[in-house]
């Protein structure tokens, strides 16, 4: 994401205060090797097993994930009448994985013969992340919708700042042990001690996102003297790696929420 998204390099906005420029056009696209083992698990069977896997950097895209042809279990492959048209890499074929009585319905693409720009991706195959029942890097299950990103990364850092959440005039949170999430791409974000957040002024929701860095995430819309703001706080129950430290620990963003952060030492 670092790379495509916000102002990374390979952005649709790439950064202004630098001493070079990036010629061509304005959708890009960068294939860079993985550096581990990669393998896939549907209905039992082994459908990839690779380390020469690479991931695809797509402007405005998260990284894809594609493997050589050739690392795929052939005997496990149909192929299908669906093609789609990439205008940045050309007419794509795709094939269904069956394994046991369990099928994949074009879980699996390729370009067989990729625009002359995208020559490279011949003999690579990009899979759809959630059609394989299990994924590993190396040795270690994968199960947060995508292949961890070399760029991209997450720091979560204790901070004595003081922070409150408004709504108007209404004290939703307020603490001097925030924690400041940082991850590449996006703007930063405090996590708050559930203790120092007016639980009251909550009400769970169905909601649950997944993110590949931080784990799922659960929902709470607050609700304030008759107004409802939808999804406006968020939390990860136990997050995952480099975010481990939010676990528990509640966020808030919505268009009528302040989040003020006092200066050092404030």
């Amino acid at each position: 994401m670092s790379l495509t998204y916000s102002d990374g390099p390979l952005s649709g906005h790439p950064p202004q205060n630098v001493n070079y420029r990036i010629e061509g056009p304005a959708h890009k696209l960068l294939m860079k090797p993985f550096p581990r083992r990669v393998r896939a698990i549907f209905g039992g069977e082994v459908v990839v097993d690779t380390t020469r896997a690479v991931l695809l950097y797509e402007t405005g895209l998260p990284p894809q994930v594609y493997v050589p042809q050739e690392d795929i279990r052939a005997g496990l492959l149909t192929p299908t009448d669906h093609h789609t048209f990439c205008p940045f890499k050309g007419t794509a074929s795709y094939w269904s994985v069956t394994a046991g009585d369990a099928e994949a319905e074009n879980a699996i693409w390729s370009y067989p013969e990729p625009i002359d720009e995208a020559s490279w991706l011949q003999g690579y195959a990009g899979f759809y992340w959630k059609a394989m029942d299990e994924w590993y890097d190396e040795d270690e299950p994968v199960t947060l919708g995508g292949l961890p990103d070399p760029y991209h990364r997450v720091d979560v850092r204790r901070s004595s700042r003081t922070v409150r959440v408004l709504l108007g005039d209404e004290v939703l949170a307020e603490t001097r042990q925030p924690l400041l999430l940082s991850e590449t791409g996006l703007p930063n974000r405090f996590y708050i001690p559930a203790g120092d957040v007016r639980q009251d002024l909550l009400e769970p929701s169905d909601t649950h996102t997944v993110c590949p860095y931080k784990g799922t995430a659960s929902y709470w819309s607050v609700q304030v003297g008759g107004r409802e703001l939808t999804d406006a706080v968020w939390s990860y129950p136990q997050a995952d790696g480099d975010s481990a430290a939010i676990s528990g620990y509640l966020s808030f963003l919505h268009d009528d929420l302040v989040v003020e952060a006092g200066a050092p030492g404030v």
